[in-house]
């Protein structure tokens, strides 16, 4: 019996390669866009607490220095904040694109892969068939040679 090979089998490896770069890439995107997000979060906690800090701070009496200082303290939070919200943007964006690439990828290799299956069932069925025609040929060499006798 003859043993199957598929014609495509080595586009296929070389597109799981690629699929697991991709995958690779897409969760490293993943792990930055939590970290920087992480980091955002952090930055406007501090300035909710800090906000309230200096609000307690102003009712029990804080002096002009004290209300400078917060201020200049915000304003310079904010300014990081609006740096990091960019970069959460960024890294949104990147994430999506390795997510969008990734999905192209599984897609690419499934179409593969349903090739594969319809070829196989193409090349079992010949297999089949050669097999039956083996069968009878077998079977016809028999009933003459038990006829002949």
């Amino acid at each position: 019996m003859v043993q199957y090979t598929y014609r495509f089998d080595n586009i296929l490896s070389v597109r799981e390669q690629e699929k697991q770069q991709t995958e690779a890439a897409y969760k490293e995107a993943v792990r930055s866009f939590e970290e920087i997000a992480t980091t955002l979060y952090e930055l406007l906690k501090k300035k909710e607490d800090l906000i309230t800090y200096q609000n307690d701070r102003l009712a029990v009496g804080a002096t002009i220095d004290e209300i400078h200082h917060f201020s200049t303290f915000i304003t310079t939070l904010e300014r990081t904040i609006a740096e990091v919200q960019q970069k959460v943007v960024q890294a949104r964006t990147k994430m999506n694109y390795h997510e969008q690439k990734l999905l192209e990828k599984n897609l690419e290799i499934r179409k593969f892969e349903k090739m594969r299956e319809k070829d196989l069932a193409i090349f079992k069925a010949e297999q089949d068939k050669v097999e039956m025609l083996y069968l009878d040929e077998l079977s016809s060499l028999m009933y003459y040679k038990k006829e002949f006798r």
